[in-house]
């Protein structure tokens, strides 16, 4: 499961320039690829988490396997941009399959008295996978691109057939959870919820349509934050909400969810940036590293080799030190390494140390989040608590990759330059720098909060973060 995650995460970002050439749109609007697929997972993780929670957490897989299989097929075989970025965006249900995964192992170890201590190592190992499928994935999207130069339906049939494998590993090699939360789907707060990322979302995109002098797309996002308040007022009246916000409260779980937030920022949001801007030729803008995609699967392989060494490392590290401070310390690791690209970024040897730095704390923090929110969630809400780390680090991500693309393309507007032979205009440095101090700055605000995390949090030796309400406490 979690390779063919990966082979999703890591065999595209080297060819994004390929299929933008393809499609025949600007560098910046392939962020709208991210944006809208982004959005589609915000809006499908907090229900198939809840759907886990009451019916199995491997029978949602299944049905979400299916829907990205369909998907990846139609990335695969789109004839036009619409079509593409339909099939892209529903394609992000593979979001939900790390927390159910989390939830899986931890529902067959929560009894043990190092419970926590287990599902971190699992979650280290699964999360190891996944930048292993990264790794394969942009080295295979490099070559692969190159051999089959001018046809590149067939370069991305490849995610399609590794979904659509996985669908069979999950049906005859995973075994089902046992433990039920029972309830319903809550639809009026789902409503609620997809209204106000969905005006917020809109804001965002009519911001970049009409620019940021105009006032309308500002009331639109002013909107989509206010509907917030009628749904968490509105999820604390319901005995089975959608989202659990008196769960949210914890000391132990509200620091982690700001945190996934703030790193869906650089984690999902930086991706297409950093792509275009290696993929720049020097010689006609004066910034860029002028590669070629092949060369630009190397960056990601750097960058993936330093996640999964930091995945590995996080539940070693959490021996000598609390998870609490590797917490920290990884959130912190991320800002430096993005912040590091203000001052370095005119040569490949720059770019990797940095990507190597951001990527040792990212790699540990895509382990820790799931598997500290189990550890403060209730048993029968580990699938809503984990999914919650997905759903705001994709939100975090949609909303940076919406305003790096307005950042991008108003830059552009500005220093326009097209490069010849192509007909595409590149954006400019100022945008780029915009992208990574707002990267920096968010991973250091992650540290920051969870510093505030009690000392003990997401420990076999603490005692429980959160206690299941009794029934009717809602």
């Amino acid at each position: 499961m979690e390779l063919t995650s990966g082979i999703l995460q890591g065999y595209y970002t080297p060819i994004l320039t390929d299929i933008a050439r393809h499609l025949g749109i600007h560098d910046a609007d392939v962020n709208w690829f991210e944006a809208a697929q982004l959005m589609v997972s915000a809006l499908a993780v907090p229900v198939l988490a809840k759907l886990g929670d009451m019916y199995g957490h491997r029978r949602v897989l299944l049905v979400s396997t299916l829907v990205t299989a369909a998907a990846s097929w139609g990335v695969a075989l789109a004839p036009d941009f619409w079509t593409f970025l339909a099939a892209w965006s529903f394609q992000g249900f593979y979001v939900v399959w790390l927390p159910l995964e989390i939830a899986l192992v931890f529902s067959r170890v929560h009894q043990l008295p190092d419970g926590a201590a287990r599902t971190r190592r699992a979650a280290g190992i699964l999360v190891g996978a996944l930048e292993f499928g990264v790794i394969a994935g942009a080295l295979a999207a490099g070559a692969l691109v190159e051999v089959f130069a001018g046809q590149l339906q067939l370069v991305l049939l490849v995610p399609a057939l590794a979904v659509s494998a996985c669908w069979f590993a999950i049906r005859f090699g995973v075994p089902e959870s046992v433990e039920r939360s029972g309830g319903r789907v809550d639809t009026r707060g789902f409503t609620l919820l997809a209204v106000g990322l969905l005006l917020i979302t809109s804001g965002l995109t009519f911001m970049r349509l009409n620019g940021a002098g105009a006032w309308w797309p500002w009331v639109l996002v002013a909107a989509g934050i206010f509907v917030f308040v009628p749904f968490s007022r509105f999820e604390l009246r319901q005995a089975d909400p959608l989202v659990d916000i008196r769960m949210l409260r914890n000391p132990s779980m509200w620091p982690v969810q700001l945190t996934a937030g703030l790193f869906g920022v650089s984690v999902l949001g930086a991706q297409a940036p950093l792509s275009t801007f290696a993929r720049t030729d020097p010689a006609l803008h004066g910034y860029g590293l002028g590669l070629r995609a092949g060369q630009v699967s190397i960056i990601i392989g750097v960058y993936v080799l330093a996640l999964l060494a930091g995945a590995l490392l996080y539940p070693l590290v959490t021996r000598r030190f609390t998870p609490r401070w590797t917490l920290v310390g990884a959130a912190a690791l991320v800002g430096v390494g993005y912040l590091l690209f203000l001052p370095f970024h005119s040569s490949l040897a720059e770019t990797l140390a940095n990507m190597a730095i951001a990527g040792i704390g990212s790699g540990a923090l895509v382990a820790a989040l799931p598997s500290a929110a189990a550890a403060a969630a209730p048993l029968n809400r580990t699938a809503m608590a984990t999914g919650l780390t997905n759903t705001t680090k994709t939100v975090g991500g949609a909303f940076a990759s919406a305003v790096f693309g307005i950042a991008l393309l108003s830059h552009a507007l500005a220093e326009a330059g097209a490069v010849p032979g192509d007909g595409q205009t590149a954006a400019p440095l100022a945008g780029y720098l915009t992208v990574w101090t707002i990267c920096g700055v968010t991973g250091l605000a992650a540290a920051a909060a969870l510093v505030l995390v009690p000392r003990l949090a997401f420990s076999d030796r603490a005692p429980a973060a959160v206690e299941p309400l009794p029934s009717g406490a809602h």
